[in-house]
């Protein structure tokens, strides 16, 4: 005689799970996300993200603090200062107008760069003739050593205020012009597919599908681009100028005051820091969609 099938049992589930909790479990639940150190590219808490980028510039300032102590350091205080030497023996009569004098020539470049490379760029992510014609002059405006153009800026603006913004127009337009033909050629084919259906015309494609879904990647181009500027800022401000920060590298560079010249690029550093967050910021308000921003 046949015996009976054993009756089923609770359905077997994570392995160390108890009965109980097995039980109490609702049936639709989701299982919990990786914590974010197990997750490639995720985001750490914003407050631990402050802490771990201050613990590393403590580190990095313990370490400058090594190198430097005693009265025999490790390295010469002509080759590297002090922390102590370099930020209480620095002195700049004029600092505060050397900022704002620099602000000025960097925004006043990158942004002419900025109307130029955006347009032209524009044009080239949607054209290939365009991009076809536009490639050889960008490329080498790209290839050509920024020293060596200081000479032909001098030779066509001479010099003056003229002179500075050129040679940072010069110098960040290609950067532009490539950065939002990439960002254009990357948006999706299907969104131009779908607007061709709905019977858009290529003026309408290009200024509400194109334009839009890549302002958000040339904005990051921009963002970098203000600091190239500041990068370049002391080539730009190496002759006819009386007040920036790149006169005062120079003359402090002349004059034999290195502790001056490591301030100077602490600042600087500050200033691209300072900005880049301050537009980070306002990119992320404004285009919340995009959270790789």
């Amino acid at each position: 005689m046949a015996k009976d099938p054993p009756a089923p049992g609770p359905a077997a589930g994570p392995r160390g799970a108890s009965p109980l909790a097995k039980a109490s479990a609702p049936a639709n639940a989701m299982p919990a996300p990786p914590a974010w150190w197990r997750t490639l590219r995720a985001d750490p808490p914003v407050t631990l993200r402050l802490a771990i980028g201050g613990v590393a510039v403590a580190l990095m300032a313990a370490l400058w603090w090594f190198l430097t102590r005693g009265e025999e350091p490790i390295v010469s205080p002509v080759k590297l200062p002090s922390p102590g030497a370099v930020f209480t023996e620095f002195e700049f009569p004029d600092l505060t107008d050397s900022i704002i004098d620099t602000l000025e020539r960097v925004f006043l470049g990158v942004g002419l760069a900025a109307l130029v490379g955006v347009s032209l760029g524009l044009l080239a992510g949607a054209s290939r003739a365009a991009s076809a014609a536009l490639a050889p002059l960008v490329i080498f405006l790209r290839s050509i050593p920024m020293g060596a153009l200081l000479p032909l800026m001098l030779l066509m603006f001479h010099t003056g205020e003229k002179q500075q913004v050129m040679f940072l127009f010069f110098a960040i337009v290609p950067f532009v012009f490539s950065d939002t033909m990439k960002a254009v050629s990357l948006v999706p084919e299907r969104y131009i597919e779908t607007a061709l259906t709905l019977g858009a015309s290529n003026r309408q494609i290009l200024l509400k599908v194109l334009v839009p879904l890549s302002i958000p990647d040339i904005i990051t181009s921009l963002r970098f681009q203000v600091g190239l500027a500041l990068g370049y800022i002391m080539l730009a401000e190496d002759i006819g100028v009386e007040h920036g920060l790149g006169h005062l590298i120079s003359t402090s560079q002349r004059q034999g005051k290195n502790e001056n010249v490591y301030m100077l690029l602490f600042i600087i550093a500050g200033l691209a820091f300072g900005i880049d967050l301050l537009l980070r910021t306002l990119q992320r308000g404004a285009f919340a969609w995009r959270r790789d921003l």
